[in-house]
């Protein structure tokens, strides 16, 4: 965290930046402060990701719909995984849903210092601001490909659930989720640039342990509470149960999910003010 004091002399304001010492306070308030530089750096990462591109926004949708064939082809028809009274395109593209945004967030928060050095090094602000910005650009690739899940669900006659209300706490949950555990990454990849190489790799380790291309009641009852360890498991059952009412509500498993995430994002946030003091010399 940054400490900045005001002194005045001469009917002149100037202001001193100096480190703090400790693990300080999270100073949520400068982050508000500073909420135009979140919209702005926001609005920069979706130009720039679909600049000289022929589809540009098509890109949001052509990813999931391409994912949600190919899981259809392999698993919903040579493995015949098995989706309930839902048919597989629709079941496995309730769950790509969350997950994009899990993967962008998580894959572009956790590069976002290093991507962004040149700003580190040169101005002053929240360095919260970056990483906050990159799971902002994601939501928008969602509410873009959320259109695509409204076609499917018209064309299978599934009408949505009365539990639908629900649906922006679980995206809220992923959202949570992937800032907490790229706040982690990405003041890590600062010190060790290996942790960039690794994001990847856990972001594909992580895809296999979350019931995107199966059901999470195929895994035994034993190991339920072990599973919902993984936030993303109460994410996307809730997602399958707000949109298509695929179970019963996933109560038990949200709510360790969602305590998980908790966790994760609040330690995030403290271990990111930690070692905010080191970007600017290390990255």
């Amino acid at each position: 965290m940054i400490e900045s004091s005001a002194i005045t002399k001469q009917e002149e304001e100037i202001t001193l930046i100096k480190p703090s010492k400790g693990w300080g306070s999270l100073n949520l308030r400068e982050l508000w402060i500073y909420r135009e530089l979140v919209y702005f750096l926001t609005w920069r990462d979706l130009k720039v990701r679909y600049k000289q591109t022929a589809l540009g926004a098509g890109w949001a949708i052509l990813q999931p719909v391409l994912s949600m064939v190919v899981f259809s082809i392999f698993f919903g028809g040579l493995l015949n995984v098995d989706s309930g009274d839902v048919p597989y395109p629709i079941f496995s593209y309730a769950a790509i849903l969350p997950w994009g945004v899990f993967a962008k967030a998580l894959n572009d928060t956790g590069r976002s210092l290093v991507s962004n050095r040149a700003m580190l090094t040169k101005i002053y602000f929240p360095r919260m601001v970056i990483p906050l910005a990159s799971v902002f650009s994601s939501l928008a690739d969602f509410l873009i490909a959320f259109v695509v899940m409204l076609g499917l669900m018209y064309y299978y006659q599934i009408a949505p659930t009365s539990n639908i209300w629900t649906l922006p706490l679980f995206l809220l949950l992923a959202v949570i989720t992937a800032l907490g555990v790229g706040l982690w990454l990405s003041a890590m990849n600062v010190l060790y640039r290996d942790i960039g190489y690794m994001i990847p790799y856990i972001t594909q380790l992580w895809f296999y342990l979350t019931p995107i291309v199966y059901s999470a009641s195929e895994v035994p009852e034993e190991w339920q509470f072990f599973y919902a360890l993984n936030p993303m498991v109460g994410v996307v059952e809730g997602f399958r149960w707000a949109l298509l009412g695929t179970a019963d509500a996933p109560s038990p498993m949200i709510g360790v999910s969602a305590v998980i995430a908790l966790i994760v994002f609040i330690s995030g946030m403290f271990y990111f003010r930690r070692m905010e003091r080191t970007f600017a010399d290390m990255v």
